[in-house]
């Protein structure tokens, strides 16, 4: 924006480099140019300043397609003024000769025309095709599209204006047609996804079959093993069972050939020892048989008397003392006393 300053007699009116100024005094065009300086009389006098550098639209109009579906084309046009004069001939750049503001908007109405501009340029493109046909070709044909009818229309040359890029950022459709030409697409890739699950489960079933088998393989294989352990086990058991009974056996023979031996032995004693009682009394029996009748009963009365302790009372009968003197006759013959 100018710079005006305003003293006694006259203003000053700076400008930058990048806007071009108009100076009119009485409707007659005094000085024109980039990043004037001028004094100049505010009696009479009237000022434009024309933008120079580049400046951007941003735009997004609205569309139908051949099927009458609803489109949305985003983007941004760059563009700049060539001819200052021809420009300020035709739109409103005039300032505030004190102030230096704008008194209107042009860079509105410029905006105006380029969009109407896009709008036209873009409607042409679209209602020539389907909208599956345009979102598949995507944004360059659009963009190129805008850019030939630019190229082509004289509006902005007879203005005095140059576009210098169209971008073209974004092509949508209606959410309602977004979503319609997505479902086949989804189902698509829905049904792509279900397989692959599907797949996945089925090779998840199929490893966990093989486990099972494997797990089972391996129980079998362990109980096969631990049947034949169990075998070895029971003939182990059984050999030291063998082993036991055979030995017990052995033993039972050996204390019963011991008690047997021990037994004859003991029987042998026994024989010899009786032998030896009966040789002993049969001898015992021999000399007594020799021993008179009075002698044996001496030595009877003697040792009967010897196995007595006491003797209270002796109590003599005179048939004892017959049966006495008749044994003592008999012992001593003649010589025996008289009773």
């Amino acid at each position: 924006m100018a710079q005006i300053r305003s003293y006694v007699i006259a203003n000053l009116l700076r400008a930058e480099a990048s806007q071009h100024i108009q100076y009119f005094r009485k409707g007659v065009l005094q000085k024109s140019g980039r990043g004037l300086s001028i004094w100049f009389d505010p009696n009479g006098a009237s000022l434009t300043e024309v933008p120079m550098n580049d400046r951007e639209l941003i735009f997004m109009i609205k569309g139908q397609s051949s099927d009458y579906q609803d489109l949305a084309v985003q983007g941004s046009v760059i563009w700049r003024v060539v001819d200052a004069d021809k420009v300020a001939s035709r739109i409103d750049f005039g300032i505030d000769i004190n102030r230096g503001v704008r008194l209107s908007k042009p860079e509105e109405q410029i905006k105006s025309v380029l969009t109407g501009l896009v709008r036209q340029f873009s409607d042409a493109y679209l209602k020539d095709k389907g909208v599956r046909d345009l979102l598949e070709a995507g944004l360059s044909p659009v963009q190129a599209a805008i850019t030939d009818g630019f190229q082509a229309d004289p509006t902005l040359d007879g203005m005095g204006l140059e576009v210098v890029s169209i971008r073209v950022s974004a092509l949508s459709p209606s959410p309602e047609v977004y979503r319609a030409l997505q479902a086949p697409t989804f189902e698509s890739l829905q049904q792509k996804a279900d397989e692959a699950t599907f797949s996945r489960r089925a090779l998840a079933v199929d490893k966990e079959r093989a486990i099972a088998e494997n797990e089972l393989s391996n129980q079998i294989a362990l109980a096969a093993r631990r049947k034949e352990l169990i075998a070895r086990e029971d003939a182990n058991a059984r050999s030291e069972a063998e082993a036991k009974a055979a030995a017990k056996q052995i033993t039972i023979e050996a204390d019963s050939e011991a008690k047997i031996v021990g037994a004859e032995a003991e029987a042998k004693r026994i024989r010899l020892v009786e032998q030896a009682a009966a040789d002993m009394e049969k001898a015992r029996m021999a000399a007594i048989a020799e021993v008179p009748p009075a002698v044996m009963f001496a030595l009877a009365a003697q040792e009967f008397a010897g196995k007595l302790e006491k003797i209270d009372s002796l109590n003599v009968t005179p048939d004892m003392l017959a049966g006495i003197a008749q044994q003592a006759k008999l012992l001593f013959g003649s010589q025996a006393p008289e009773t």
